[in-house]
Parts: structure tokens; sequence; C-alpha cells
């Protein structure tokens, strides 16, 4: 910040030579920009705006219309202030005239009653000056290496604004044309405090330039965008009027995120972006308080307060053909997560919709107290089939009441999805009753007593496969599968009766069991699912 002229009459310069203002006291907070010393009456035309003018006024005229007309030059060109030593022109005091006039064009007037080595003011205040622009200089080169590096990493937008609020010390928020919190960082500061009747408030804030102060507010507001595509805007929250460093960090904070913005390929968008960032936040614990969750919720128009609460999982189907590779993966994922969005919407369900990881969707559904949860997910799973065309499961937890208690619906959906998603059978979505044994099974499978009995049961079988290269566990499993119906095992298998008999045969001697025995049958069977959970990343037998 360039210094003020009340910064200069506080250098012991200036102090030594006794200063008193006698006009234009309210303005002593103009900034200076350069000091010049002139002692010619047409100088206002050498003069580019902000300079602190000293003079001796040894050569300004005696008429008082024309020591009138010398001030009023010096304030039209933009002077900062006008400084005089007395005792060579004016001995005691200014002519009245030099002052009124002064006073009636708000130019500081300041009078020196002590003759003053000028060089040694006009060496202090350049010093002062040079300083400051010298750390001007080092604020934007750190500023420029920050949000360089920022765009090289391609940063999210809480990376972004977490910097700008480091750099700061002030609360930063990201919003998008709808005037909804894509990211915030409250620095320290009451998130719903912060956030409590955002979309009015930031409605009422109109500013006519890409970056302005709206002092009203207090708002310092940059928009976010590029190719004359504006898609939002960034919001740093000062309590004063912001410095021109403060300006180039937001500038520069926006400048990134549109870069971003356009460097994305096959990402989430920024809307799902913020909304997973919540659900996150909400699985891990990261709020301190369940209401702050909530008011980042609200902030994206999603209430979740006096709500029922219900958690979705979504995954894509397992293809015959193999898992896609990484990139295809998330772009399908993204994919799904957006038209998961606007299925909601087509179906009025404010509902946070973002990617939990590289296989999973999840939604968190605030479903009004009278609104029944099953009918609220057969439509959005049939909203979502019609503008999907990839295969996926929907599995959902169970109902909650608190936002304590969301992540424990959010993991039994998970649960749910990961063992629908190996077997669908066309249901809408699927809840954990759904899956019976398979999903008893698949809540146990960390437990050693149900591995232990997996590998009693199919251990020699596994080990003949590994070691001939067989393929007896897939005939046990069709056989199983089919109710024990040899002919029907047979035709889904691809063989002869002959030869699928004498296979079933070979499974006897090798598991020393009767696979006529309807006993025996069912705990191979069961050890047949149970071993399905255990390879979870595995193809299914």
């Amino acid at each position: 910040m360039l210094p003020t002229i009340a910064d200069v009459l506080a250098l012991d310069t200036v102090r030594r030579g006794n200063p008193r203002v006698v006009a234009g006291a309210d303005r002593l907070d103009t900034r200076v920009r350069w000091v010049h010393v002139g002692e010619v009456t047409d100088i206002a035309h050498l003069l580019r705006g902000g300079e602190l003018v000293l003079t001796t006024g040894i050569a300004l005229p005696d008429d008082h219309d024309k020591l009138a007309a010398y001030v009023a030059e010096l304030a039209s060109v933009g002077a900062s202030g006008l400084i005089v030593e007395l005792g060579r022109k004016f001995v005691r005091e200014l002519p009245r005239c030099v002052v009124d006039t002064a006073e009636e064009h708000g130019l500081p007037l300041i009078t020196l009653a002590r003759e003053t080595p000028f060089v040694q003011i006009t060496e202090s205040v350049h010093a002062r000056i040079i300083d400051r622009q010298l750390e001007e200089l080092r604020a934007s080169e750190q500023l420029h290496e920050v949000f360089t590096e920022l765009s090289v990493e391609g940063a999210s937008p809480a990376e972004v604004l977490s910097q700008v609020a480091r750099l700061s010390g002030r609360p930063v928020l990201l919003e998008n044309l709808a005037h909804q919190v894509l990211a915030c960082e409250t620095a320290g500061r009451d998130t719903g405090t912060l956030l409590a009747s955002w979309e009015s408030r930031s409605r009422a804030v109109v500013l006519q330039q890409r970056t302005a102060y709206d002092a009203a507010s207090g708002w310092l507001v940059t928009v976010v965008g590029a190719r004359g595509q504006d898609w939002g805007r960034l919001i740093l929250l000062c309590d004063a009027e912001p410095t021109p460093r403060d300006i180039v960090l937001a500038e520069r904070a926006a400048t990134t995120l549109a870069l971003g913005r356009l460097l994305e390929r096959h990402q989430e968008s920024l809307e799902r972006q913020a909304h997973g960032t919540i659900i996150t936040g909400i699985l891990t614990h990261a709020y301190a308080d369940p209401d702050e969750a909530a008011a980042r919720a609200r902030a994206v128009g999603v209430p979740l307060t006096g709500r029922k609460l219900i958690s979705a999982v979504l995954r894509l189907a397992e293809s015959p053909e193999g898992a896609p590779d990484g990139q295809e993966q998330l772009a399908r994922l993204g994919e799904l997560a957006d038209a998961t969005a606007a299925a909601c919407r087509d179906a009025r369900l404010p509902s946070l919709v973002g990617a939990l990881d590289q296989n999973r969707v999840g939604v968190l559904l605030p479903l009004p107290p009278r609104t029944f949860a099953e009918p609220a997910l057969t439509s959005l799973s049939e909203r979502l089939r019609a503008l999907f065309a990839i295969p996926f499961v929907l599995a959902a937890g169970s109902v909650v009441e608190s936002i304590r208690d969301v992540r424990r619906s959010f993991l039994e959906a998970e649960q749910v999805a990961d063992v629908a998603v190996r077997q669908p059978d066309g249901r809408p979505f699927y809840r954990l009753p759904d899956l019976r044994l398979r999903g008893l099974l698949h809540l146990l499978r960390d437990d050693a007593r149900l591995q232990t009995f997996a590998e009693r049961e199919l251990g020699p079988l596994l080990a003949h496969d590994a070691q001939r290269g067989g393929d007896l566990a897939r005939i046990l499993r069709i056989y199983l599968d089919a109710g024990r119906n040899k002919a029907v095992a047979a035709q889904k298998a691809h063989l002869s009766r002959p030869a699928f008999y004498d296979r079933l045969r070979r499974l006897e001697r090798i598991l020393d069991t009767d696979l006529d025995d309807a006993e025996s049958c069912l705990s191979l069977h069961v050890a047949l699912l149970a071993l399905e959970s255990f390879r979870r990343d595995a193809p299914r037998i």
C-alpha cells in the first residue's frame, strides 16, 4: 500500500518542520504516489496525479485570484496534497484565499513553520514508497508461485480456496451462477453463520465490474470463467476495504479455478465435487458438528434437517469383457453421477450426489417426513435407467433420522451394492433384506471362522483345479445353482449327460462327499457363496 498524507506527516523529517494541517484535514488518508518539489506556478500540467507537492512559495504570485487558481489546478489534476514551507514568501500563515480554495476542492494543505530540507522529505517518502512496491512485488511473486503450482497439480477448488484463506486470513467461498456454494473455507468462522441465507444475501450483491468490492456486504467479488463462459463467483469476505494484494489474490485464484475447469477431462463436475466433498466429510467425521454438514448441504440447495435421510450407492455392473481401464472407468462413473443428479432433479428429489471412490457413486436423499423411501427409490431407478444405458445396481441403506446416523446407512448401502453387483437380478434397487443368505455371508466375509469353513469344504477341490488347470469348481456351482437337476446342469455346462455325470463322480471323489445328499450340497453351496464374498475383486466362479 502507498503511504498516506498522515504517514508522511508522521515522518521525523516532516515533524521537525512543525507541520500544521490548515485544510483538507478529512483527507489525510489520501495516498501519496510520489513527492514532487516545484516552485513554479504552472506546475499542474507536469503532474500525473497522486503527487505530494512541496514548495516554499517563493515564485507564487501575489494576486489572490491567481493563487486560488494555482491550488484549484493542483486539485484538478489529482495531486494528493500541498506542503508549503513558511518564511520565504508567506511569513506566518498562508493567504486566506489559498486555504479556502484547498478546503473547497478537498486538497490537503499543510504548512511547515520551520525550514526543512525538502531532499530529506523526498528521500524518506520515496524510500517508503519503493519499499512498499518491493513488498508488493514479493507478494505478487509468492502468489504467482503458489497458484502456478496449484494449476500444474490440477488442484481441486477446495485446495485453491484453502490457499486463499491461508494467504488472506479471511473466509472465502466459491458459488455457481445459481448462487449455490460449491466450496467454502471458513478461516475459523462459524460455518452456519457464514452460510445462513446465503442465496438471498448473494443475489443482493450485484456488481458491474468483473472484480469489485461491495462495501455494504464487505465482499470482494470476482467473476470466475474463461473464453466468455462465466460459471461462478469467488467471494472474499473482508472486514475493511481490500488491499491491492487481496484483489490480486482473488483474481489469481479465480484464474486458477477457471483454468482448472478448462482442463477437466472426464472428471466430476464442480457440483458433483462439492456434493462428494460433503458426503465424504459426513462419512469421515470431518465436520466437528452435524450442524456444519447441514449448513454446507443447505448452501448447495439440499436441506437435511427435519427430513428422513436415506443413503444409496450405485455401482456399475460387472462386464463380461472384464473391467475397463482406469480412465474409462472414471469417465463412466462421472457419467453415472451426472445422470443420477439429473434423475433426482427430474423426480424432484433434492439430493447430494458425488463419487465415493473409483467404483461407487453415493447419493444422500433427504425425504419429507411423510414420504416413503420405496416409491422414491423406484422412481429414481426408473428415471436413471432411462438416462443411463450402461447396466448398474442401486443399493439403499436404512432410513435414518439424524446426520449422525448417515454413515451407518451409507456403510450398509455399500455392503449391499458390493453383493448385488455380482449377481444382479433386475430389481429396481436392493436393500439388505433382499440379499438374504448372500448378504449375511458378505457381512461375515472377514470372519476367520467363515473363511476356515469355506477352506475346509472347498480346499481340496480348489487345490485340484489349481494344480491341473481344471474347472470342476465351476461344474459344482452349475450343478448346485440348477437345484441338483443333472439334466438342466449338463445343458447349462454345455456338456453331454455322460460327460457331466463323469465330472460329478470326480467331484465326489475329490471332496469325499455324496452329491445326492441335500445337507452336503447345502454346505458346499454356502461355502461357494462365502468364497465369492472373499474374492471381492476376482471374477465369479
